[in-house]
């Protein structure tokens, strides 16, 4: 199967869009896209997408004379103790919008303590997700998701990550040498999501995207049957262009 990544539009900033939402909250009547520009020092051509975005995700709302304010999803996650609680229903709103858009079971993962965890997914019966015959936290070298997270990692994160978890072949397009695989992760570019092409599991093909979220090491992912392959470019250029509004939601 030939299949190779293309570049996709690289999606917005993280760091802009939380100056954009200290700046709204920091004027409780409203502010102007005009006072916005002026207070974050970004011009309109990048301002409006952005603002675009955070009032699609319900974090800005525009109200009667044209001005920006707080939106519900942002006064949710601040909520005090019911913050992770909030944060964690919004993401999964997300995922499963997420799911239905792209026809596929989509995945957040984290790399904590030295470990691949998938913290959040939405499948369906009609998008089920990958069947873990091997588990994930030893299977980095080979699929998506653990290759995109070892993408962010330094060298010495990824030999101790690889000399606790051994490569192991999975399928026969399982790349076990680890120089092979140090030097496929080099050259991934960061703006192209990492693929599994039955790497992991035969069968099943992946896509996966870094979420960049101050120094924590994520990833958005979505899995489907080999037989969609040729849905995959196309699913995993729009994982590309919505994991702004995940990653932000990560980072507030």
């Amino acid at each position: 199967m030939a299949l190779s990544p293309e570049p996709t539009a690289p999606f917005h900033s993280v760091q802009y869009a939380l100056r954009v939402l200290e700046t709204v909250s920091r004027h409780g009547g409203g502010v102007s896209d005009a006072q916005i520009s002026r207070e974050t020092g970004l011009p309109a051509a990048h301002l409006s997408p952005l603002l675009l975005m955070l009032r699609h995700e319900g974090y800005v709302e525009r109200i009667a004379d044209g001005a920006y304010a707080t939106g519900d999803s942002l006064v949710l996650l601040g909520s005090g103790a019911t913050r992770r609680e909030a944060l964690r229903a919004k993401l999964q709103d997300t995922l499963t919008e997420l799911r239905d858009s792209v026809g596929a079971a989509v995945y957040i993962s984290r790399y904590i303590d030295g470990e691949v965890r998938i913290t959040q997914f939405a499948d369906s019966p009609r998008t089920p997700k990958v069947h873990e015959w091997v588990d994930l936290r030893s299977a980095a070298h080979a699929s998506a998701v653990g290759k995109c997270l070892l993408t962010q990692l330094d060298l010495d994160g990824r030999r101790d990550h690889l000399s606790r978890h051994r490569t192991a072949r999975l399928t026969s397009r399982t790349i076990t040498d680890e120089k092979v695989l140090f030097s496929r992760l080099d050259s991934q570019p960061a703006t192209v999501p990492v693929l599994d092409l039955q790497e992991y599991a035969v069968g099943t093909v992946c896509a996966a995207v870094p979420l960049t979220a101050g120094s924590a090491v994520g990833c958005l992912a979505l899995s489907m049957p080999v037989e969609h392959a040729h849905r995959l470019r196309a699913a995993a250029d729009t994982l590309n262009r919505r994991a702004a509004p995940v990653a932000l939601s990560l980072a507030i």
